[in-house]
């Protein structure tokens, strides 16, 4: 394939799969995508860098069913840590406010998801990108502005403890769209009495589209190129 036909299947419109690496923005894959195809590119949600796991990426003409991709159920896999608390509900900030675990059972922390599930409201991290006066609150919240966050409306279907590690606790979460896991880690350490905070996230399913039919950043440009020579 001649590099002329390899940048037009891009700009025709493509919905490209990653497997977004630990430490990296969502932009950061969408900006490498960009400039390795040379067409318009945009993601359908966005994951912390803290974060790792599927990233759905649009090309092109593709870039029109980012709404209809972002809208879809999620799943996600982790770990919440119990017995303390951060002010951005994950490792972005140091632990605080340590408590012991003594009185934690397995039980109680199986039987603490029962009040999660359904619908209901949910208070965003106040370190998130959710936009207050055209900016991201989170920069408000770094410089120490008063902010004031709405709850959300959300949905989680399934809430599933998959092993506990006192003080880690891993899950899998299905959930819709807008459903904050650092805020459902903040608030299930809230119930059990000893304050959690997220660990770790992985983002194993959008809708139809799965962790495993995603490829590595690398793994696309590498590609990219063998298809241009």
């Amino acid at each position: 394939m001649n590099q002329t036909a390899d940048k037009n299947i891009y700009e025709e419109g493509q919905v490209v799969l990653i497997n977004k690496p630990l430490k990296w923005t969502s932009f950061d894959v969408v900006r490498k995508i960009r400039n390795t195809t040379r067409a318009k590119t945009g993601h359908a949600g966005t994951l912390d860098p803290l974060a790792t796991g599927l990233l759905i990426c649009c090309t092109g003409k593709m870039t029109k069913k980012i709404n209809e991709y972002q809208a879809a159920e999620k799943e996600y896999t982790g770990t919440f840590t119990l017995g303390s608390v951060t002010p951005t509900y994950d490792l972005e900030s140091e632990p605080v406010d340590f408590k012991p675990l003594d009185g934690i059972t397995d039980q109680a922390i199986l039987d603490a998801t029962k009040q999660f599930m359904g619908a209901q409201q949910q208070l965003p991290p106040i370190h998130s990108a959710i936009k207050q006066n055209g900016k991201p609150i989170y920069e408000l919240a770094r410089k120490g502005v008063e902010v004031k966050v709405e709850p959300r409306s959300i949905f989680i279907a399934e809430f599933e403890i998959t092993k506990i590690e006192l003080p880690v606790v891993h899950f899998r979460v299905v959930c819709s769209t807008g459903t904050y896991i650092r805020s459902l880690a903040n608030d299930f350490g809230a119930a059990l009495g000893v304050g959690g905070y997220m660990s770790s996230l992985c983002r194993t399913r959008i809708g139809t589209f799965r962790l495993e039919d995603a490829k590595d950043i690398q793994v696309f440009i590498d590609e990219f190129k063998d298809q241009k020579g």
